[in-house]
């Protein structure tokens, strides 16, 4: 991958997370709402209100406005939080690693299953295996991801009784030494094991959850491309030489289909941080999407911009990592950039 994509591909996210900005810039502005009222409370006395006014700049046209707003926030201050009443910096240092650990078990779920059907699935094209496969896939996109979290806690939690039910710990651990905020990794960083295995044991649904739609999908991609590229002459030129089916999968027919895969995977792993807010509410998970419904729901709009604009720099640093990975794996894609087409 050249370093002028890379550049290109840096100048296009800055202008997108600018974009961004004045995007939830405006709309904190339009809601419905004094948000100095919000931020004093509605008995403050009107001196009180006409200070913070001040303070926040509100009295000053709209562009001086978003001017400063972006000053702050290019620092690290989005202001103070209604919910909290703690600078939504900190709030976000606290909850994103949560919500960051959690979508990071949802992928690995989601690549080992959606490969591993997929594979499956593109091999045995259109016998008992195949079947099988598609109406799992079919019923993984239609089905909600909180659904797929109640049907979990009832069977693993509550009848079974396999793992805990809510929460990153159970009562009587004691949290890791924070170094990234992830318990699992944290744990295994200072040789807890004992905090590893239980904080492991109670990201299992959430995760699970979280994944099962993206999976589905992406599965159904797998088989569709495998199944495509099954088509195409340097497959039956390979079979024709006698090279073993496991090998034309492995060698010839895996990698150019994995590119639509890494793709969507991406995309679903960006997304899938915004989007957990019911599973984090229903195990009781303190990440950052839960935050963030929660701060919409108070009109928390410190938060919500802070929480907007977080999920948006997600985004953009995984399209990119995703541009890399897809280039590594199609040569042409690495060519036409070295050109710069």
């Amino acid at each position: 991958m050249s370093v002028i994509f890379l550049a290109k591909r840096l100048v296009h996210s800055v202008f997108v997370l600018l974009g961004l900005s004045i995007v939830i810039f405006l709309i904190a502005r339009i809601v419905p709402g004094d948000p100095v009222r919000l931020a004093v409370g509605a008995r403050a006395p009107q001196w009180v209100v006409d200070n913070m006014r001040e303070h926040m700049h509100l009295n000053e046209p709209l562009h001086i406005q978003y001017g400063y707003w972006l000053r702050d926030a290019l620092q690290g201050d989005f202001g103070i939080s209604l919910v909290t009443r703690r600078g939504v910096a900190k709030d976000i240092r606290e909850f994103l690693p949560a919500t960051f650990e959690l979508a990071l078990y949802s992928l690995f779920i989601s690549v080992t299953g959606a490969l591993s059907f997929g594979i499956i699935s593109a091999r045995y094209k259109d016998r008992w295996a195949d079947n099988v496969i598609r109406i799992f896939s079919y019923l993984g996109v239609v089905t909600p991801s909180f659904v797929f979290a109640i049907i979990f806690l009832l069977i693993f939690a509550f009848v079974l009784d396999w793992l805990p039910a809510i929460g990153r710990l159970s009562n009587g651990l004691t949290l890791p030494p924070r170094v990234t905020g992830m318990v699992t990794i944290d744990a295994l960083l200072i040789g807890d094991f004992n905090v590893f295995w239980d904080a492991f044991k109670h990201i299992i649904m959430p995760a699970l959850s979280l994944a099962m739609g993206s999976m589905a999908q992406e599965a159904r991609i797998t088989r569709a491309s495998m199944a495509d590229n099954l088509t195409k002459d340097y497959i039956a030129s390979a079979r024709a030489l006698g090279v073993s089916e496991s090998l034309v999968m492995r060698r010839f027919l895996l990698k150019p289909s994995l590119i639509p895969t890494v793709s969507i995977l991406g995309l679903d792993f960006a997304a899938g941080m915004g989007n957990a807010f019911l599973v984090e509410l229903i195990f009781n998970w303190p990440g950052l999407s839960r935050y963030g419904m929660n701060a919409m729901l108070s009109k928390d709009l410190n938060a919500i911009s802070a929480v907007i604009l977080t999920f948006g720099v997600v985004f953009v640093v995984v399209n990119i990592c995703v541009d890399i990975v897809v280039g590594q794996l199609d040569p042409r894609i690495r060519l036409s950039t070295a050109k710069g087409d």
